[in-house]
């Protein structure tokens, strides 16, 4: 039998013994980010589904799992038999979970949920869209622990310094620069519960996540001392006596609620209440007023400095050799040796590996073949290890963390014989890339204003894509990170000079092929006129683009000139520490079409 059923029984014993009518799982950590260690894993474990964003709610007579579009091909395939069902959003059902909450759960309910992994900004909807239901809130409900019997112990790993030579900003500095924000805002602390935001602050790096160089941890921010909640082994002799010398104090990792308790002055604290777990929240004493707002931490590092530009621009040099090297040998190799998805990836790792002050990869990486493409966010596994053949399309999206800087790169490549259709899909992609590339806008430009320009020739086609065109990309730090994105669905963050974000439309056909074009960019100032101050993109990745798949009768004047720049300043910036044999092919690659 699926485990998942079993540990659904016992989970359905358990609300019946605590009288709850219905239990609310969220694929999260105490962190509320998108690094979660495998003790926080619950839904995987749970149901078998492995994508990274995810929602279960039980009752004794459903159990639904919630995802995003990205997921739902994989969904359906992971949770079958598991007795949890796919929900997706069709139009006689509810949209997503709190909407199937309202629809179906009865007035005077109980409503239990873990607070450690559930935002307070969550609660708040859940307690606002269901407020005439008079429901029951438990929000101190963990029925997992009894249950998960050999379940992964929290990460220890050492902290290690980021110097000044990577950071560009001494960790007193920083410190100072966010308590002049906190002064302008009129607060006394700071509550700081995203890791990347204290290994910023602190000028650290950890190995507690396999993707990200994080060391989980919490910190409060006060005028005189920071308080970092976080197991003392983790921080090696030399970082504690600067630690103490700076005024900042180590204290138990699993006492931040306690001490949060304990403020007996009637101060002003600043919280990011999306990253604020119910649990943390409800610690904080009533005599503090509470100012709510996303961190300072995390709008002074989506800025980067010059000497992280500086360095972002040499990493995507050593990132660029990789991935030629890599193109170069599937290019020169296939049919030779044994190729699939799993082992291509492999040969990735060990390219990227061999570049200085590599640390690893960014996020699993993506090695697609044919109707895998089609899975946004597809991860090949020995079941589904397909073997590259002579035709077809093969989608991969890698990345890299650096001490100089993060990556994030997704290339489409032809294996051989493309179809119109593909090459008309991949030049439609390549068009919005290109547009969004090229966009100049003026200060205060939220991203949702241009997300339109990637789709433009898309629509125009009849085609979408169901995830955002760009993300914030951190430094040496989540490859994920705002609060910059371009995307539908973001109507707050304002793009700002200095900021790294993703570019990335793309197109999928089910059971076909999947295309996607991805790279960097850095926002930099461009000119100021009597309407204004404008600001331009970029672009930092490194890697060809396969003319092979270019329709060029689909392009104006103005993209082809884009394309051949593009692939001349790669080649520029790559050939000369090439072996000759990989400079003669990829001048081939970056010939003008």
């Amino acid at each position: 039998m699926n485990a998942s059923v079993d540990r659904l029984a016992l989970i359905r014993a358990a609300l019946k013994q605590n009288s709850i009518d219905t239990y609310i799982i969220p694929l999260s950590d105490p962190h509320l980010g998108e690094n979660i260690p495998d003790h926080w894993k619950i839904v995987p474990w749970l149901t078998g589904f492995t994508g990274s964003a995810a929602t279960v709610v039980i009752t004794d007579s459903f159990a639904g799992l919630w995802t995003d579009s990205r997921y739902f091909i994989q969904a359906e395939k992971q949770l079958a038999g598991s007795g949890f069902d796919l929900i997706k959003p069709q139009s006689v059902r509810p949209s997503d979970f709190v909407s199937w909450l309202e629809e179906n759960v009865k007035p005077d309910s109980r409503i239990a949920f873990d607070g450690r992994i559930f935002s307070i900004t969550g609660f708040r909807k859940l307690e606002q869209r269901l407020k005439n239901k008079c429901i029951i809130f438990d929000n101190d409900c963990d029925l997992i622990t009894d249950i998960w019997e050999d379940r992964p112990l929290m990460p220890v790993s050492k902290a290690w310094d980021h110097t000044l030579e990577f950071s560009g900003k001494d960790r007193s500095v920083k410190m100072a620069e966010v308590r002049e924000e906190m002064k302008k805002k009129e607060v006394d602390l700071h509550l700081l519960t995203s890791v990347d935001d204290i290994m910023w602050l602190l000028n650290i790096r950890g190995n507690d996540h396999i993707y990200s160089p994080l060391c989980i941890s919490f910190a409060l921010v006060g005028v005189i001392q920071i308080l970092v909640f976080v197991e003392e082994s983790k921080i090696p002799g030399h970082l504690a006596s600067e630690f103490d010398r700076l005024g900042i104090v180590m204290l138990p990792y699993e006492e931040t609620a306690g001490i949060l308790s304990s403020i007996s002055e009637s101060l002003s604290i600043l919280i990011n209440p999306s990253a604020t777990s119910v649990s943390l929240f409800n610690s904080i004493p009533s005599r503090l007023k509470i100012v709510e707002d996303t961190s300072i931490p995390s709008r002074l590092k989506a800025r980067k400095n010059r000497t992280e530009i500086e360095n972002i621009s040499r990493v995507m040099i050593k990132d660029g050799i990789a991935l030629t090297r890599f193109f170069h040998w599937i290019d020169n190799n296939r049919g030779l040796v044994p190729m699939t998805e799993v082992s291509i990836a492999v040969r990735l790792q060990e390219l990227r590996a061999q570049q200085e002050d590599y640390i690893g990869a960014s996020f699993a990486t993506i090695t697609a073949y044919n109707e895998h493409g089609a899975l946004p966010h597809y991860s090949a596994t020995s079941e589904s290890d397909a073997t590259l053949g002579d035709t077809g399309i093969l989608l991969v999206d890698s990345g890299g963390h650096y001490r100089g800087g993060t990556t994030d790169i997704t290339r489409s490549i032809s294996l051989g014989n493309p179809t119109a259709m593909q090459k008309k899909d991949f030049t439609l992609v390549l068009k919005g890339h290109i547009a969004l590339a090229r966009a100049k806008f003026p200060l205060g430009t939220r991203g949702y204003q241009i997300d339109m320009l990637a789709r433009k020739a898309i629509w125009e086609n009849g085609c979408n894509y169901g995830h955002g065109t760009g993300h914030g990309v951190g430094y040496c730090l989540n490859v994920h990170e705002g609060p910059q994105s371009i995307s539908p669905a973001d109507n707050k963050s304002i793009i700002e000079a200095g900021m790294l974000i993703s570019n990335e439309p793309g197109i999928y056909r089910e059971g076909e092929y999947g295309i996607r074009t991805e790279n960097l960019m850095i926002c930099y100032e461009d000119e100021e006129t009597e309407f204004g101050h404008f600001l331009k993109f970029d672009t930092v990745s490194l890697c060809y683009i396969d003319k092979s798949l270019i329709d060029k009768s689909l392009l104006v004047r103005e993209e082809i000139a884009w394309i051949n720049f593009y692939n001349s300043e790669v080649f520029d910036k790559l050939s000369n520490i090439l072996t000759h044999d990989e400079r003669i092919w990829l001048r081939e690659k970056t010939e003008s079409i």
